[in-house]
């Protein structure tokens, strides 16, 4: 490959890795190196001869396009570098599957942690590396993440009660076989989903284990073929 491994010491805004573990989502460090961008950023970062394309903020509906103008703006890209806390999950997935289309690598570096719909956005690259200390963290994607608005849904009575269970069933189902159908077409073991994804907590329980999301050891991104590249 033309971008060397050496690059994973270049400390490239990531800062130090985060020191100290999460005491509610143990497999973690307490702080995760994101980005507050409110919407996806990219940004052209030269290293010797090796071209650079700095992917960092959250993932909303129209990162496609900007990525695709950043790319032929910035030609050529020999790898993209992610740091995002996620945002739009369908959005992460066409991102990743234009990706695959150009076929650039993608690499997180470390310290640096990509989360939720970043996820599917790193898969879309055919070469996939992540760096020791970069964070591949996942979760169980899901439609009740804010208890308010179920409380209030459900103190509405059993027909609203029925309503929000049926438009739960129907979002979930959809958005698995999304998530089936992207990793095969990736070449991600689906045992991702249901080995990891699918077994946290979709919401933080009140009481015992209230981990709702995991960061993937070295050790299980190669077993996943989540990573495919050193």
């Amino acid at each position: 490959m033309r971008v060397a491994a050496a690059l994973a010491v270049l400390a490239l805004c990531a800062g130090a890795a985060p020191a100290g573990r999460d005491p509610v989502n143990p497999s973690c460090p307490k702080v995760l190196s994101f980005s507050d961008y409110p919407e996806m950023r990219f940004t052209l970062q030269k290293q010797g001869a090796a071209r650079i394309l700095l992917a960092e903020g959250r993932i909303d509906g129209a990162v496609e396009s900007r990525l695709a103008d950043a790319l032929e703006a910035n030609k050529p890209i020999d790898e993209i570098w992610l740091r995002s806390p996620g945002g739009n999950a369908k959005a992460g997935n066409e991102a990743g599957r234009f990706i695959r289309s150009v076929g650039i690598p993608t690499r997180i570096p470390k310290g640096w942690a990509c989360f939720s719909a970043c996820n599917f956005v790193f898969m879309g690259g055919a070469v996939r590396m992540v760096d020791p200390g970069g964070l591949f963290v996942v979760h169980m994607f899901t439609h009740l993440n804010d208890r308010g608005a179920i409380r209030e849904e459900l103190n509405k009575g059993t027909d609203k009660a029925i309503d929000l269970i049926g438009d739960v069933e129907q979002g979930s189902a959809l958005l698995a076989s999304d998530d089936n159908d992207f990793l095969i077409r990736m070449g991600v073991s689906r045992k991702l989903l249901t080995e990891v994804m699918y077994q946290q907590k979709a919401i933080q329980s009140q009481g015992g284990d209230r981990s709702t999301r995991r960061c993937l050891t070295q050790e299980e991104l190669f077993k996943y073929n989540v990573a495919n590249a050193r």
